[in-house]
């Protein structure tokens, strides 16, 4: 079991950056992959980026295309925190973005087993 809380939400300008945190607690943080999904307005529920988890050979990381390269997702087990480092922002990178979690990086891809609750990011032109 894990519950996963969001911040670094917000509104910013084209061009800008942000960066998303997500704090989980539970008694297995370092054996779980994590990641996020997103939800532009009047769109489907899309994968954004994923990370393998803790005890794997190496650390992968995963991202739709439409944010390859822009954006970077990174995790510290110390802290029980994942991060969605979001550059070169554009208006329709504007939804809501949610912190998931998986036994691995393939459930996170597809059904990950844990939500956080979302946080809203929106991007002006």
């Amino acid at each position: 079991q894990v519950q996963l809380v969001e911040s670094g939400g917000g509104l910013v300008q084209a061009g800008d950056s942000l960066r998303l945190s997500c704090t989980a607690s539970g008694r297995s943080f370092s054996g779980y992959a994590m990641g996020w999904f997103r939800q532009a307005p009047g769109k489907d529920r899309e994968f954004v980026a994923a990370i393998t988890r803790s005890g794997v050979l190496t650390t992968s990381a995963y991202y739709a295309d439409s944010v390859k390269g822009r954006f970077t997702i990174s995790r510290d087990n110390a802290k029980n925190t994942v991060h969605l480092q979001m550059n070169s922002l554009k208006p329709e990178d504007t939804a809501v973005y949610w912190c998931v979690a998986g036994t691995t990086s393939d459930e996170v891809r597809t059904t990950p087993a844990y939500w956080g609750q979302g946080t809203q990011v929106t991007v002006s032109s």
